[in-house]
């Protein structure tokens, strides 16, 4: 059904899709990125706000330098691309959260927060590293904002997208809430599944070009498998991939995510 909301979307507006980094996916768009970037910072900074930050200095230092190098490698591939102004606007910062959620996001703009609750399975920075290349390859390829639209194309807004964003801010902000999550489900982003396997894809890449091996991703996700109890819902019911479905998606795609990577 979002394959075809996506592809009628293009059709009507093709002006008003974008193309993913790497995989070259269309997209459909209807929300700036100064508009996504704005709505994200607010909520990041309420988020600080309400949240405790870790106190532990050696942790906190590892989520900025594994963030912080993930971060150069995707600035120098956008700028060999001749693509940097997709970056436009992106402030980055990485903030560590004390808080048993297993969990990390990375908002438009680059706005990321890693709770405490995942490190015992990130273990390292190998394993950090998978986390935030998946997390910031959600937000340079833009799901979230191809989530929004296709949300505003499902309630009728396809023709009138700037208008309701930029006249009706408060519909603006319910939707990107609905998109990113809201409350204390914050980070549970709600994207689907073949955007899910896309950040996988992307996330490999990434951690690679910053110097850390691809192949610790398998290593990750059979630890965050081992975790997970049996009551998880059966994959054509969530919308996140099996982890035995995303652990082969990665073996088959770490050929080429290895050709990226040279050890630091």
């Amino acid at each position: 059904m979002l394959k075809k909301l996506v592809l009628a979307g293009c059709l009507l507006a093709a002006s008003s899709c974008t193309t993913v980094p790497i995989t070259g996916r269309r997209q459909l768009s209807l929300v700036s990125d100064s508009e996504m970037i704005t709505m994200a910072e607010q909520q990041y900074a309420e988020v600080l706000k309400t949240s405790k930050l870790s106190t532990n200095s050696s942790q906190t230092a590892m989520v900025r330098r594994v963030g912080q190098r993930i971060q150069q490698a995707v600035e120098t591939y956008f700028r060999q691309q001749n693509a940097q102004d997709q970056l436009a606007g992106y402030q980055w910062e990485f903030n560590l959260i004390e808080d048993k959620q297993e969990n990390a996001w990375c908002m438009p703009g680059g706005k990321v927060a890693v709770y405490t609750g995942i490190l015992p399975i990130t273990q390292d920075e190998q394993g950090l590293a998978v986390v935030l290349g998946h997390e910031i390859a959600h937000a340079v390829a833009k799901h979230s904002t191809e989530r929004m639209s296709q949300q505003m194309a499902a309630q009728g807004l396809t023709s009138v997208a700037s208008a309701a964003v930029g006249q009706a801010p408060s519909t603006s902000q319910n939707l990107f809430l609905q998109v990113v999550g809201a409350g204390s489900q914050l980070g549970l982003l709600k994207y689907g599944r073949n955007q899910e396997s896309e950040a996988d894809h992307l996330g490999l890449i990434f951690m690679a070009m910053a110097g850390y091996n691809p192949d610790g991703a398998v290593s990750f996700w059979q630890r965050m498998d081992s975790r997970e109890n049996q009551a998880s819902p059966p994959e054509f019911l969530s919308t996140h991939p099996s982890n035995g479905t995303r652990i082969a998606d990665i073996q088959r795609e770490l050929p080429e995510a290895r050709k990226y990577y040279k050890p630091r």
